[in-house]
C-alpha cells in the first residue's frame, strides 16, 4: 500500500510540509496481478494516476469514505479514467441529495469545472452502499457508518490474507472516549488502522464540532480494537513538518504504553504487509 495524500480539508504543499506533504485523501492498495484498490480520490489520486497505465487498459476500484471535495476532487486530473477502454468501479455513501452518481454530477460540472464525469472517456460507475459487506475483485469489504459530517463510511479491507482498516474522518465524542461498535468492528486486530487523527486536544477544544478526532482518540481506538499498527491520517493543513515530528513522537509516547506501534502517513510511504 502507498500513501499518495494524507491530509485533510484541502491541499497545502508548502516548503513547511515538504516532508509530510500537501496533498489530499488519497491511498492506493495493491496485490500482484489484481486490479488496485483506491481509498478516497483526493488531490493526492493525480500522483496515483501517474503509476497506471493510460493506454485505456486501467482497472481498478476505489472506496470513498464521503463526499467532501479533500476526499473526491481528484477525480477530474486521473488521466487512466480518461481513456477508452478504462474501467473505475466507485464505492461510498448514498447522500441524502440522491445517489453518489447524481451527487458527482453536481460536483463535477460547468460552471464550477469545464467537464462533466461522464465525459470522461474510460466507464465509470458509482455503487451506492452503505452498512454492509461486499466483494471488490478477491477482496473482502466490510462498510460501516462513522460519525463525521454527513454521511460517512469508514471501511476494512481484508485481502490476500491481510487486513487493513480505513477510518479517514471520525467525529469524537466532546466527552469521554466511547467508541462505536461500528468503528471498533472495522479496526478490531486488523495488521494496519489508517485513522483521522487531525487535532491536538487544544485544537479539538476550538473545533470539537468539526467532524474529526485528536491523535490521542487515534490511539486510544488501535489499543482498545487490537490493531497492530497505526497510520496517522488526515493531517491538519496547519501542522507543517516540525509541528508533525512533535505529534508522532507524543503518539509513539502513548502507544508504546498501550502496545501499538505508530507512524504517521506521509506522501510516498509504501508498507508491504
Amino acid at each position: 500500500m502507498t500513501f499518495y495524500g494524507v491530509r485533510g480539508s484541502c491541499p497545502c504543499p508548502s516548503e513547511a510540509n515538504r516532508r509530510y506533504g500537501g496533498n489530499t485523501a488519497c491511498v492506493a492498495l495493491e496485490v500482484d496481478g489484481e486490479p488496485p484498490i483506491v481509498l478516497d480520490l483526493g488531490t493526492g489520486l493525480r500522483q496515483f494516476g501517474m503509476t497506471q497505465p493510460t493506454d485505456g487498459s486501467f482497472r481498478g476500484a476505489a472506496l470513498i469514505t464521503h463526499v467532501h471535495w479533500d476526499h473526491v476532487q481528484g477525480l477530474p486530473f486521473f488521466p487512466p479514467a480518461d481513456r477508452p477502454g478504462a474501467t473505475l468501479d466507485v464505492y461510498g455513501p448514498r447522500q441524502e441529495e440522491g445517489s453518489l452518481g447524481d451527487v458527482f454530477s453536481g460536483l463535477m460540472r460547468p460552471p464550477y469545472f469545464p467537464v462533466q464525469y461522464s465525459d470522461l472517456r474510460g466507464d465509470i460507475v458509482f455503487h451506492d452502499v452503505n452498512d454492509e459487506t461486499f466483494g471488490v475483485g478477491n477482496a473482502k469489504v466490510t462498510a460501516r457508518l462513522v460519525p463525521h459530517v454527513g454521511p460517512t463510511l469508514g471501511y476494512r479491507i481484508d485481502w490476500d490474507g491481510v487486513s487493513v482498516a480505513y477510518i479517514s474522518d471520525h467525529q469524537q465524542p466532546v466527552a469521554g472516549h466511547a467508541i462505536t461498535d461500528g468503528v471498533r468492528e472495522l479496526a478490531a486486530s486488523v495488521d494496519l488502522l489508517i485513522h483521522d487523527a487531525q487535532y491536538t486536544p487544544a485544537e479539538f477544544a476550538e473545533k470539537s464540532h468539526w467532524g474529526h478526532c485528536t491523535i490521542d482518540y487515534a490511539v486510544a481506538i488501535a489499543k482498545e480494537s487490537g490493531a497492530r499498527r497505526l497510520a496517522l491520517f488526515h493531517h491538519d493543513p496547519a501542522h507543517g513538518d516540525d509541528e508533525m515530528d512533535r505529534l508522532v513522537e507524543g503518539a509513539r509516547c502513548l502507544g508504546s504504553m498501550a502496545g501499538v506501534e505508530i507512524l504517521a502517513a506521509s506522501e510516498g510511504l509504501s508498507l508491504s504487509l
